[in-house]
């Protein structure tokens, strides 16, 4: 049977904004975007090699009706939350919190050599709102690395040609890799015709319709139509991106700053728990 490759739908560059206390990055998608990244809610990212840009962190702050997955590529990021939960995120590490019925926590990037990484926020079902919180530690060490021709795969969730991922999330239970490719590398994904998948490229450029052979420069997010396979290759330069896919929701949103529930009345719901002391369960 022939496949249906991934045309490309939408093409989003960021724009650059200080959220937390002062940290300096660059919002990918958010708010205006939802619909087409159904059930990806948000994605910043950040690169930098100056700390002024970043150490003033994210002070405490609270979540409901999310999961927020921060994956650090190089860096040193500490954490604490309202479960009692805290650690130091470093190199290849990433960060799978469930927010569910709420929690409390904080991001406190430290002076380094180098900050490159980004955050996602990933949308609950309905019926998974206000599930219990939850953290996950997923340490470098434990994501899967995938040797190929000329690629180099990390599952960091999910499972890619077979292979099982460091983590398989509970709610939407998304794709995440992180792709290695050398100059010229072509590469493929067979995917679920209905999934949501975008592409961000991180850096170096790639193609992704070999009848157009048009190339992507790094820190862009591309966005494809449905189909059974995607196709890339690399450029002259190689190109390193995250792929994140994962199945549509297709449920009312209300949202509001950290909060994402379904109706506005949930939402009022939520930041006057907030004010009540009542918000942590």
């Amino acid at each position: 049977m022939t496949q249906t490759l991934r045309s490309i739908k939408k093409i989003v560059r960021g724009k650059p904004a200080i959220d937390g206390a002062g940290v300096h990055l660059v919002r990918l998608f958010g708010h205006a975007e939802t619909r087409d990244f159904d059930p990806f809610l948000l994605m910043d990212a950040f690169d930098s090699t100056n700390p002024n840009d970043y150490i003033r962190g994210f002070p405490w702050h609270p979540h409901r009706g999310i999961e927020t997955v921060t994956y650090l590529i190089k860096g040193d990021l500490e954490h604490g939350d309202s479960l009692g939960n805290s650690g130091t995120i470093l190199d290849g590490d990433c960060q799978w919190m469930t927010a569910g019925s709420g929690i409390i926590h904080q991001e406190m990037p430290q002076a380094s050599e180098r900050l490159l990484g980004c955050q996602i926020w990933l949308n609950l079902p309905a019926k998974d709102k206000l599930t219990e919180p939850a953290y996950n530690d997923i340490l470098d060490a434990y994501v899967p690395v995938i040797d190929e021709d000329h690629t180099r795969v990390h599952i960091i969730a999910g499972t890619y040609d077979g292979h099982k991922g460091a983590f398989e999330g509970k709610y939407v239970s998304p794709i995440y890799l992180d792709i290695e490719a050398q100059p010229g590398a072509v590469w493929s994904l067979d995917t679920d015709p209905g999934s949501t998948l975008f592409v961000y490229l991180l850096a170096g450029s790639a193609s992704f319709e070999p009848q157009s052979g048009r190339s992507f420069p790094e820190k862009n997010v591309i966005l494809f139509n449905e189909g059974d396979q995607l196709w890339m290759r690399a450029g002259e330069g190689g190109a390193r991106m995250l792929l994140l896919s994962g199945p549509p929701l297709g449920e009312p949103i209300a949202w509001g700053g950290p909060i994402v529930m379904n109706t506005e009345s949930e939402l009022r719901r939520a930041f006057q728990d907030l004010r009540e002391n009542r918000f942590i369960k």
